[in-house]
C-alpha cells in the first residue's frame, strides 16, 4: 500500500494519475495547504521542503522498511522503476523521457504557478495592481513560450518523449490543460498539436480517474478571513516563518 499525502492541485493529479495508470492500491491522506496542514511537523519528517505531494511506500522496490519520497518528478521516477511502466529502460528511451520530466519540473510548473499568481491571486492582494503588470507579462509570456516548445515537439512526436506514452506525458499534463484559461481565447488554434495531445492524454480513462481524486477537499467556502490567512500561508512564506515547523520535525525524528 502507498500513503499518498496529496491535495487536489495540478501537481497532487500527476501522482493520482500514475498510481491509477499503473493501478496500484493508495490511501489519501490530505494535506490542505491553505489550513497548514504542510507544515505539520508528521508532515515536514516525510517532505522536508513543506510541499505536497509525498508518499509513503509501504511496500517499497528493494523489499525493505517504509520509503518516503517527496517531489513529483522523483515519485513518478520511482514508480515507474518499481512497476515497469511508462519509464523506458533502454538507455536511450529512458532519458528521452528523463529530460521532459525536468522540463516540466522546472519550466511548465513554476511558470504556470508564477503566472497565475501575478494573473488571479496577486490583484486580490496587491495594493497597486500596477505592481502586477511585469510580473503578469512576465510569466504568462514565459508560458506561451513553453506552450511553442510543446507543440513543436509534437508536432513530430505523438507524446513528449516520442511515440509511447510515459511519465513525462502524466508530469506535463495536469499543468498543460490549464494552458487554454491562461492565455485566453483562441490559444489553441495557434498550438493545433499541443491541443490534439490534450486532447489524447484526456481521453485516457486512468487520467479522468486520477484527476478526480479528492474532488471534494478543496470545495470547503472559506471566510474572508480565512482566505487571507490561507493566501499568507501560501504566498508569504519565509525561513523565519517555517523554522519553527522544521525544528520540531527534526527534534521529533531524532
Amino acid at each position: 500500500m502507498i500513503d499518498l499525502h496529496f491535495w487536489p492541485t495540478p501537481n497532487g493529479w500527476k501522482v493520482t494519475i500514475m498510481l491509477e495508470e499503473c493501478d496500484l492500491a493508495y490511501n489519501i491522506i490530505p494535506v490542505d495547504i491553505g489550513g497548514g496542514d504542510q507544515f505539520k511537523p508528521e508532515f515536514l519528517r516525510i517532505s522536508p521542503n513543506n510541499r505536497m505531494p509525498a508518499i509513503v511506500d509501504h511496500e517499497p522496490l528493494d523489499g525493505g522498511e517504509p520509503l518516503a519520497i517527496f517531489e513529483s518528478g522523483a515519485i513518478l521516477e520511482y514508480l515507474g522503476d518499481k512497476t515497469g511502466r511508462f519509464l523506458p529502460q533502454a538507455p536511450r528511451e529512458r532519458y528521452r523521457t528523463l529530460q521532459w520530466v525536468h522540463w516540466q519540473m522546472a519550466n511548465l510548473g513554476p511558470m504556470m504557478g508564477n503566472a497565475n499568481h501575478f494573473k488571479n491571486y496577486g490583484r486580490t492582494i496587491a495594493d497597486d495592481p500596477k505592481q502586477l503588470e511585469y510580473g503578469t507579462k512576465r510569466f504568462v509570456g514565459e508560458v506561451d513560450r513553453l506552450s511553442g516548445v510543446m507543440d513543436a515537439q509534437l508536432s513530430v512526436n505523438e507524446y513528449l518523449a516520442g511515440p509511447e506514452y510515459t511519465i513525462a506525458d502524466m508530469i506535463s499534463y495536469p499543468w498543460a490543460f490549464l494552458i487554454g484559461p491562461m492565455l485566453g481565447e483562441g490559444m489553441w488554434e495557434t498550438f493545433p498539436n499541443l491541443k490534439r495531445w490534450v486532447d489524447q492524454v484526456h481521453a485516457r480513462p486512468a487520467v479522468e480517474r486520477g484527476r478526480r481524486v479528492g474532488r471534494d477537499l478543496g470545495r470547503r467556502e472559506r471566510t474572508e478571513a480565512e482566505e487571507k490567512a490561507r493566501q499568507e500561508l501560501l504566498f508569504n512564506q519565509t525561513n523565519d516563518k517555517v523554522r519553527d515547523a522544521r525544528e520540531a520535525a527534526a527534534k521529533a525524528s531524532a
